[in-house]
């Protein structure tokens, strides 16, 4: 994933919230965690890590659900409250980043360049490049 500054638009399956990202995108996210897999329906999730600022909201309002997490914090989950499409994670008291949903991104995400965390946790048959980084938890962000 490329931190050159870029516009990227996303929004929920059926529309009804857009939004936009305007600023580098600091990491990606390839999430193999139990909580991924049940939020995403499938064998991971994806996340692009993005300052807050970085998020303007074009159209709709999202639902916020919440959810405790292994570490002991909060996580606050943003939804499309029509079809229920996962957009972003925020950690409660963490203002300075955003949790970006890769699927609900316009265009597809590369994964070429992608950090793959909670691999202790990965599902059977999955296979990770060699050359990929990987933590087998959450990565220590200090």
């Amino acid at each position: 994933m490329s931190n050159e500054s870029e516009t990227l638009l996303g929004g929920c399956q059926c529309g009804a919230i857009r939004y936009q990202l305007s600023q580098a995108v600091l990491e990606l996210y390839v999430c193999h965690c139990r909580e991924c897999q049940k939020q995403s329906a499938s064998a991971f999730g994806i996340s692009f890590i993005v300052p807050q600022a970085a998020l303007q909201l074009l159209q709709g309002e999202p639902n916020v659900w919440s959810r405790s997490t292994d570490s002991g914090n909060t996580l606050d989950c943003a939804f499309c409250p029509t079809c229920g499409s996962r957009l972003w994670h925020q950690r409660r008291g963490a203002s300075d980043v955003l949790s970006v949903k890769g699927g609900s991104l316009d265009k597809p995400v590369d994964l070429s360049q992608a950090i793959h965390i909670w691999t202790s946790r990965m599902l059977p048959g999955i296979v990770i490049p060699q050359e990929a980084d990987q933590f087998s938890g959450e990565p220590d962000r200090s």
